[in-house]
């Protein structure tokens, strides 16, 4: 279970990213939010969220997260609503934003990242955390669960994502990854 700043940044971010870019779909929430935190790692070795993200079918996901905007919001219910439209559920912010969590480093990336992602379709973010190579791929690869989570005979794994992947060429991002993660 996050804790309650984690909860307050991931809901206030959510308000930043539905405001900018337009209500969104679980899904596509979901990948906004592991590439946050996929961003935050590579560019400064700390990340943006720090969730848990597990190996699932359509990429990385955070599953109390996942519960929440699949069943609720319960745990996001003071920053989104979510509505069903054409079949979807639809996310979309319940207040104004508030910058309490971030730092500017954190609006400008941010920003950086809507400017980036902004007209990419869900199935586009799944696609991208699916690539050869990306910490998901190689969770799923080592696990053995690579051909049955893509052809989907499963849904889910309980498979970690290890994000220190993401640095490991880079000795001090680790090193600032490693004494974060041992932090929080």
């Amino acid at each position: 279970m996050q804790r309650q700043e984690q909860i307050d940044k991931i809901g206030n971010a959510i308000i930043y990213l539905t405001k900018k870019m337009g209500p969104s779909s679980k899904t596509k929430i979901l990948k906004l939010l592991y590439k946050l935190d996929e961003i935050s790692i590579k560019d400064s070795g700390i990340p943006f969220f720090n969730l848990d993200y597990k190996a699932w079918r359509f990429g990385p996901v955070e599953p109390n997260i996942y519960i929440d905007l699949s069943d609720g919001p319960n745990i996001l219910s003071n920053y989104i609503k979510i509505e069903d439209k054409d079949c979807m559920k639809l996310i979309s912010p319940i207040k104004d934003f508030d910058d309490f969590e971030f730092s500017d480093y954190n609006i400008d990336l941010m920003d950086k990242f809507i400017r980036r992602y902004k007209d990419k379709r869900a199935e586009d973010l799944v696609n991208l955390t699916h690539e050869k190579g990306s910490p998901w791929w190689k969770t799923a690869k080592e696990n053995n669960v690579l051909a049955q989570l893509l052809n989907g005979e499963i849904n889910s794994t309980d498979f970690k994502i290890d994000l220190s992947r993401l640095v490991n060429k880079d000795a001090r991002k680790k090193s600032i990854y490693e004494n974060y993660t041992e932090l929080f």
